[in-house]
């Protein structure tokens, strides 16, 4: 065998110990890092393997399908962390920097590739690569001749596995169970969390929807059609949400489309901005497509076609267009938890505009409409939780800043629930979000609220930032009793 044939069956060996379930060093795109990146799946385009891989560590919407040369298979962390043996041989170390191809083959090829990180092997890098990896082949060998390691398999062992403003409100409760895409629920968050591992839901499948004068590239999953996912591009009827597979056929359903907003009643309008309420049973097609729209931009949801116990609150951007849907937030026409969202989502054009803080401000807004307190669903994600208790400090500091102390000289007094009150925020998150800010101290015998000067700045600072709040003057909205509705 020749020296190149020894190589390329040297790269092949760790090429083939990249299984689905393991986890390797992997090149970012248009990037040096190399972070560990577990394999979602293998399939074979023209040809060519490609690996679609999600970044350990990393948001789920930098995955993506990448070939063998940003693969760094010098060590590859198994599924299961075991071999067939049942030893504890996490990883398959071929012990050289893999070329890119097998034209390349040069000294110049260990630059393409990191240091293995978290081993204890020498770095092997310029002329030695090939020289390194010749001579591991040739210790193979002689393991195997001379049956010296019978523990130690020469070959890999296969291992069958199976922003600002992007918010969502909570995850699926104790009692939800884990279903297909399609099952319908009853109760609970319209779209709950899916936990379990199913590959296809892992991954990205809709490469660009067209949605009015937007592109966009979608971050997450969502069970769009088939005959539609495998297509460059879903175009979507910005004001029905109707999904469709050409430009052609966007043209004649918008020569009949009669919407020229997101069905349902209006109940706010200031300037530009407006608000239209959609019942999930009245208008179920469009709720449909709303959670399918959305789905491309939430990371842990599943989605459930059940829309009939939602509410659905469209923001729109409006012009002599029509009314354009910047996000939307869904509630539970009835809550016993008194959560007043459910998900919560601003559109990826409109992020970074403020639209996050005025749809959680326009919730607590019909809260306070209803005499409730209400919360989103919990728990929160990561992000959603910098969202919500941001805007929980701003209204909380501007109940405090605007009590007034007694005419006797003494200093302002305030209760938790009176903060609820004028609020409408669950006393929970009052109070932890007293606690984040640590504004509550003990001090002879009482809780005092203590506002340090730079807090107060930030909060200032902040508020003048927002071009955009919530006038309740503008809100026309009669809180309805569902409980009564559904007997």
């Amino acid at each position: 065998m020749s020296r190149i044939e020894d190589v390329l069956s040297i790269i092949s060996d760790g090429l083939q110990a990249v299984t689905e379930g393991c986890k390797l060093p992997v090149r970012m795109k248009n990037s040096e890092e190399w972070p560990k990146a577990e394999v979602i799946s293998i399939r074979q385009v023209k040809g060519v393997l490609q690996y679609y891989v999600h970044y350990v560590d990393y948001n789920k919407r930098l995955d993506e399908w990448v070939t063998e040369d940003r693969l760094d298979t010098r060590k590859i962390e198994s599924a299961q962390g075991k071999d067939e043996k049942g030893h504890n041989n996490t990883c398959h170390t071929t012990g050289f920097n893999t070329p890119k191809k097998a034209t390349t083959l040069s000294a110049s090829v260990s630059s393409s590739r990191p240091p293995s990180p978290g081993g204890e092997e020498p770095l092997i890098t310029g002329p030695t690569v090939l020289q390194a990896a010749l001579q591991k082949k040739t210790a193979r060998k002689r393991k195997s001749q001379n049956s010296i390691s019978a523990d130690t398999p020469s070959q890999p062992q296969d291992v069958n596995q199976s922003s600002e403003d992007v918010i969502d409100g909570g995850e699926k409760k104790d009692g939800d169970k884990d279903k297909t895409p399609s099952t319908p629920r009853l109760t609970g968050s319209l779209a709950a969390p899916g936990t379990h591992d199913d590959a296809i839901t892992r991954m990205k499948n809709v490469e660009l929807i067209e949605l009015g004068r937007h592109r966009i590239k979608p971050w997450y999953f969502s069970p769009y059609p088939i005959e539609l996912v495998t297509l460059p591009c879903i175009y979507i009827c910005e004001f029905c949400l109707k999904f469709v597979k050409s430009r052609i056929c966007l043209e004649r359903h918008l020569a009949k489309c009669n919407l020229k907003h997101p069905p349902g009643n209006e109940i706010y309008r200031k300037g530009s901005i407006s608000f239209f309420e959609i019942d999930g049973r009245k208008n179920k097609i469009y709720a449909q497509n709303l959670c399918l729209l959305a789905k491309l931009f939430l990371d842990h949801k599943t989605l459930y076609y059940d829309t009939d116990p939602f509410l659905f609150y469209v923001m729109c951007e409006c012009d002599s267009k029509g009314c354009h849907i910047v996000g939307y937030f869904s509630k539970e026409k009835e809550s016993s938890e008194d959560y007043n969202v459910a998900c919560i989502l601003v559109l990826p054009p409109y992020q970074r505009k403020s639209y996050g803080k005025l749809l959680i401000e326009f919730s607590y807004e019909l809260s306070k409409f209803e005499g409730k307190t209400g919360s989103p669903e919990k728990p929160l994600s990561d992000l959603g939780l910098l969202s919500y208790r941001s805007y929980w400090t701003h209204a909380i500091l501007l109940v405090i800043l605007g009590t007034k102390g007694s005419e006797e000289g003494e200093p302002p007094q305030i209760t938790i629930n009176e903060i609820c009150e004028q609020t409408s925020i669950k006393k929970e998150d009052v109070i932890s979000t007293l606690q984040s800010m640590n504004l509550i101290n003990y001090y002879k015998g009482q809780y005092i609220i203590c506002l340090q000067k730079d807090l107060l700045d930030k909060h200032q600072k902040e508020m003048n930032k927002r071009a955009q709040k919530i006038d309740s003057r503008c809100l026309h909205w009669t809180p309805k009793d569902w409980s009564k509705r559904s007997k």
